[in-house]
Formats: structure tokens, sequence, C-alpha cells
């Protein structure tokens, strides 16, 4: 990545600042792969690896923060009632047909979570109106996720990442869900990567109480 690692690391001290904790971030691949953190990990730039989700489990006075970062993907944070288990999940295309949502949940009920009673939170994302997509990718991500199928505001083939993320948490018996529903490429105060082609990320956080 081209970003300056001076203001990498100077923004990360200030987050850590602001949670209270170091940071657990991902080397994000739209994939389903799932890790877990158990502990507050080091700080700066350092990542838990290549994945697509984090869990975090509380662990003393080193609990651990996760993150998750998009600029037009879907930032999912979940947590449990009690606030002991949480993840962060970053949802594109490719994530959310290959199982990055199921397979969080899987590894949270795996962890001792009961499903049914997650709180679920969706961040600001791109929407289905804006993702415009060839006929031939639409329809192979919804052969697998239907509810993903969309048109965009201009009458073309599109994926609707949020609603098939919401389907999936559905499916999965997630039913305390809140969506953030504003549009990341129509609204200028996000990141957008179908926008300015260029960008910035912003980060969705949870951290276990």
């Amino acid at each position: 990545m081209d970003d300056d690692e001076d203001r990498v690391l100077a923004n990360r001290e200030l987050l850590d600042r602001h949670v209270g904790s170091h940071v657990a971030w991902m080397s994000q691949r739209h994939t389903a792969r799932v890790r877990t953190v158990r502990g507050e990990p080091s700080p700066g730039r350092t990542t838990q690896g290549e994945c697509d989700a984090l869990v975090g489990r509380r662990s003393g006075a080193r609990t651990p923060a996760v993150a998750v970062m998009v600029a037009d993907c879907v930032p999912l944070l979940l947590a449990t009632p009690d606030g002991a288990l949480v993840a962060a999940v970053h949802v594109g295309r490719q994530g959310l047909a290959s199982g990055v949502v199921l397979a969080t949940l899987e590894v949270l009920a795996a962890e001792g979570a009961v499903v049914p009673e997650l709180y679920a939170s969706l961040g600001p994302s791109i929407c289905g109106r804006c993702y415009e997509v060839p006929a031939a990718l639409r329809e192979e991500v919804a052969a697998v996720v239907p509810a993903a199928s969309g048109t965009t505001a201009w009458g073309t083939p599109a994926l609707d990442i949020p609603a098939g993320v919401l389907a999936q948490l559905a499916a999965g018996g997630v039913r305390r869900v809140q969506h953030v529903d504003a549009c990341t490429r129509e609204d200028e105060r996000f990141y957008s990567f179908r926008r300015d082609g260029v960008t910035g990320r912003f980060v969705g956080v949870v951290r276990p109480a």
C-alpha cells in the first residue's frame, strides 16, 4: 500500500487511545477466513494475518478491540449481550458469496455465543442502486445469495451487498440487527472506491465490555 507510514501509525495510536486498548487489525482478502483474538494485540501496523473476520473475547485487563476497514464493502459488527464476545467482519462481494457472515456466526457459537441473542450492526456501504456489475457476475452471486440480486438506479445489473448480509444474518438466526442505511458512493462523508478510485478507508471497531 502507498499510505504514509507515519500517518497510519499516528491515526492508529489516536484510535487506540479513544477505544482504550490496542486495536486488532486484519489483512483483508475477500475470503471467509475468521481468526480469534484472545489477547490485546501489539500496537502499530501489525495485523492478525490474512482473514476477513476477527472475533475478540474478553480477557481481563488485556481485552482486544477488533476492527474492519472499508470503502464500499459492508462493515459488520457483532456482539453478545454481555459484551464478552465481539466480531468485526469485512463483507464484500466475494466474502458474501464465500460465506464469511455464516462462518463468523459459527466461530462465535463455538466460543459460547447464543446466536439468536447476538446484536449486529451494519455500517455504511455501497447500496444496490449504485453497485453496478456485469449480468453474469450478478447471477453468479445471486445463485448463492438470492437477496443480493439488484438493479441500479439507471436500470443495469447490480449487487445489493447489504441486503445479502441482512438475509444471511436472518438465515443464521440473528434477530437484533441495526443497519446504517447510508450509501458510501452517494454520501461524501464516507470513503468510496467506486466513486473516487483512489481513496482511504473508514473503520468499524468493537471492543468486548
